[in-house]
């Protein structure tokens, strides 16, 4: 014990440097691994995300306590939640707010009955694109205006979907790779006190396809 205790005593400042890094991470900012791509383009499978964690709530670190609430999630964030139904953590897009009334119609998407638009985009990168090709464009609505990724050959997946109301103190979230996407159109909608921060941009990228070597392009990138 008196080991220990000596230990602690001489390395006491790093220590301390390490609990409040901890502390840091788990109640205002932290970077998390996206090994899916059900949000391309606009994150690529190996990107290191920065994430927000103060943008909502402050939380009581290392709980999701919530000690101050500063703002609600806006249609278009990207938000990073913990969720129960899927029982894991997931990175989805906000899409449908309390009340909206939201639906799929051939993968064009309704709010409030409003039509989203869409403008054709060329991206390039995306790794499995020569087995699974793909369409991509800019879906505009109001103020939501972001990159979508559409399989050509994707099968099962629903291209329609609602119209659903969502309840009060919930959130209809989609990913940006529309037919590749486990998200409220398998799990519901999610709950508020389930959305843990917003994230903001693309800390570091690595092409898991490429040896794990940098994306450099891609790095400090802003997501949309």
């Amino acid at each position: 014990m008196r080991a220990i205790l000596g230990l602690i005593s001489r390395n006491k400042g790093f220590i301390t440097f390490m609990l409040c890094m901890v502390m840091f991470r788990s109640a205002i900012a932290d970077w998390n691994v996206v090994p899916t791509g059900s949000m391309q383009p606009t994150i690529q499978i190996g990107d290191r995300i920065v994430v927000d964690k103060a943008a909502y709530d402050l939380r009581l670190p290392l709980t999701h306590l919530i000690l101050l609430h500063r703002a609600d999630p806006q249609r278009g964030d990207i938000v990073v939640l913990d969720s129960s139904a899927a029982g894991e953590r997931l990175v989805k897009r906000v899409i449908g707010l309390p009340g909206d009334q939201v639906a799929l119609v051939a993968n064009r998407l309704y709010v409030n009955g409003q039509s989203a638009a869409y403008r054709p985009i060329a991206v390039h990168g995306i790794r499995d694109d020569r087995e699974d090709p793909a369409r991509y464009a800019i879906e505009t609505l109001g103020p939501l205006r972001h990159p979508v990724r559409w399989s050509i050959a994707a099968q099962g997946h629903g291209h329609d979907f609602g119209p659903v109301t969502v309840p009060a103190g919930k959130y209809l979230l989609l990913g940006d790779d529309r037919d590749n996407s486990a998200d409220s159109r398998y799990f519901g909608f999610f709950p508020r006190s389930e959305i843990t921060g917003r994230a903001t941009r693309v800390a570091v990228s690595l092409d898991p396809g490429d040896h794990y070597l940098p994306r450099r392009g891609r790095w400090g990138t802003p997501l949309p």
